[in-house]
């Protein structure tokens, strides 16, 4: 059974500094769907570990705890790339001088 393992160290370093890097992209250009885009990765991969957690066959219950690692650190990336999402929207709705589709954490971004 293949896992896309996130919990490997090294996997951990590259996927947070891509996010980081295309956050970085994202704040740069002023287009809210390159984060967009990074979100739904997330929650594929999310949805993908769930499922492969959902049916794990009794040969392959070893990899319970690595999956249950995968899926809170899934849970991370989702958070973080849904925040950078409303940051990026923020900026995005400000440059072109339309209306953000959340201003809910107007509060937030006046402190960042």
């Amino acid at each position: 059974m293949f896992i896309f393992d996130i919990s490997n160290p090294l996997t951990l370093i590259l996927m947070l500094a891509a996010t980081v890097l295309l956050i970085f992209l994202a704040q740069e250009v002023k287009k809210s769907y390159v984060a967009a885009i990074m979100l739904f990765a997330y929650l594929v991969i999310l949805i993908v570990h769930v499922a492969q957690i959902a049916t794990l066959s009794e040969e392959f219950r070893y990899m319970i705890t690595t999956l249950s690692r995968c899926i809170a650190i899934d849970f991370v990336f989702v958070l973080i790339t849904f925040f950078s999402y409303l940051w990026v929207d923020d900026i995005e709705a400000r440059a072109t001088g339309k209306r953000s589709i959340d201003n809910s954490l107007d509060w937030f971004w006046k402190k960042v």
